[in-house]
């Protein structure tokens, strides 16, 4: 049985696709950036798009990684490493394919954290945001 609340075992997100984690990560990354926006500012949502849009692609995500990769643990940059160099099924169009896959990376590590339930740890990771 599925429950969105209850994080899975470390060993079980381990052995996830790492593909699949960024994918999940990409969500968490996206609702991070968009409540830390709507919570720190009174833009309306117009505006609150375009400044989300600014950090949720993939080219910001591949700076954000360029930033934390020296503070990722062993097991982080582990997950890191196997997402970014993983065959990705798409390619992005607004960015080059070093950037796409050091974004995937961060997706993949911010997706292992939530289902893990290491939320702190997100928070200390996405707080580099520029």
């Amino acid at each position: 049985m599925f429950n969105f609340e209850e994080p899975i075992s470390i060993e079980k997100a381990t052995n996830m696709s790492p593909i699949v984690l960024a994918f999940i990560g990409d969500a968490v990354y996206s609702l991070y950036v968009r409540e830390k926006n709507a919570f720190t500012t009174d833009y309306k949502t117009g505006v609150l798009n375009d400044k989300t849009s600014l950090k949720v692609c993939a080219k910001a995500q591949a700076e954000l990684a360029d930033l934390v990769v020296d503070i990722l643990s062993e097991e982080e940059l582990a997950i890191y490493k196997r997402a970014r160099n993983a065959k990705k099924p798409s390619k992005s169009k607004s960015c080059s394919v070093v950037e796409y896959n050091k974004s995937t990376g961060i997706e993949a590590v911010v997706g292992y954290l939530y289902i893990t339930g290491q939320r702190q740890r997100i928070n200390q990771l996405l707080e580099n945001i520029k």
